[in-house]
């Protein structure tokens, strides 16, 4: 009786379709992984390892320690938006006839896709998971101007910057969106200034998770803690089909994590790295939750911030700052065994991720 009464409050209903959601992502996504990893396996879609930095100029270190990876497959992150579009077919054709047979209304409800909340994350999912894929595939058959194969970095970056500007496009013009929340401060109306605020924040949010993505399980791990988050505020801010989004995207991603941890069955590659990159960065904006945003890929900051302190120093002084960019390298060098690094660096997105979660919660717009 108890637990009837509870299935008809309606936000009991919107968390059990939260969860519920990511529980089938989780689901998918590890039922689909063996026959995509028996599909890279079998036809050797492996990574290279790279021997040129982003400036162009050789690499040594990264190169020789990690060697032993040459031939990963590559290309696990397709598993996650597959699985987020799966789920989706799933809950809009599949489920409702479930429902019917089962008559169990519940199944019906776990629809998350809608224009206002999901149609953007979901445009920028799939278009930035395209260009990761044919960055993948670049890298592996050797195409390209990059040696070695795949896209020239400022190939990545306009077709990335392309995305941006159609979603800012979207947001300002169609959805008057001009105003920026900053948590507990309060909101500014900086009217076409939001723009360019959009682009960057996507573009950032897209490099680094790329830059990011150079050990098994820290990039996963981080985007999982990312986006658990953001469905936590997305359902503070009534958002549910949002955070169910999110929810099915943290559920892949724990599917994935299961084969990417040390030692990696697989790796993400760019078309997961990009696309997730890209979407959170999304999400972000549709929460209006920049300052929350940078406190929760607090590792991002400091990935892309090593990056840009390692390139300039090169350029103005001639001289490295850290032994290796991104970060995670650097400790690598200094010895740190490869689980050592990842470890921490997850307890430290745990850690910030919470701090994040609570300003983008009191600090709501």
């Amino acid at each position: 009786m108890l637990i009837a009464q509870f299935q008809t409050i309606p936000e009991v209903i919107d968390v059990l379709k939260i969860l519920f959601t990511g529980l089938l992502a989780f689901g998918v996504a590890f039922f689909i992984t063996p026959f995509w990893t028996n599909i890279l396996y079998k036809y050797k879609i492996g990574i290279k390892i790279k021997t040129n930095s982003v400036d162009g100029k050789k690499l040594s270190f990264v190169n020789k320690l990690h060697a032993g990876k040459a031939g990963t497959p590559t290309m696990g992150g397709l598993i996650v938006w597959v699985a987020v579009l799966i789920l989706i077919y799933a809950s809009n054709f599949i489920f409702p006839i479930i429902a019917k047979i089962l008559d169990i209304n519940f199944i019906a409800r776990l629809d998350f896709l809608s224009r206002s909340q999901t149609w953007l994350p979901l445009f920028a999912l799939v278009a930035a998971g395209i260009l990761g894929l044919l960055d993948d595939y670049m890298s592996i058959k050797g195409i390209g101007s990059n040696k070695g194969g795949g896209m020239r970095f400022a190939m990545r970056f306009w077709w990335l910057f392309g995305i941006a500007a159609a979603g800012a496009w979207w947001f300002f013009y169609k959805l008057g969106w001009d105003k920026l929340h900053l948590s507990a401060i309060g909101d500014f109306y900086i009217n076409w200034w939001y723009i360019p605020l959009f682009i960057f924040v996507i573009l950032f949010t897209a490099i680094s998770s790329n830059e990011t993505d150079g050990l098994d399980g820290l990039n996963g791990g981080v985007l999982f803690m990312a986006f658990s988050s953001f469905a936590i505020i997305s359902f503070a801010q009534n958002r549910v089909d949002l955070a169910a989004f999110c929810a099915a995207i943290s559920g892949a991603l724990l599917a994935f994590l299961w084969f990417n941890i040390y030692p990696a069955r697989f790796i993400m590659g760019d078309t997961g790295a990009i696309s997730l990159g890209t979407t959170l960065g999304v999400v972000a904006m549709l929460n209006n939750a920049i300052i929350p945003l940078f406190i929760i890929v607090f590792i991002y900051v400091l990935e892309s911030g090593s990056v840009c302190i390692q390139l300039t120093s090169k350029k103005l002084f001639g001289r490295k700052v850290f032994l290796a960019a991104p970060i995670h390298h650097h400790f690598e060098a200094k010895g740190w065994p490869e689980p050592k690094v990842v470890m921490r660096a997850w307890i430290i997105s745990i850690v910030f991720a919470l701090i994040g979660v609570i300003v983008g919660i009191l600090g709501m717009d």
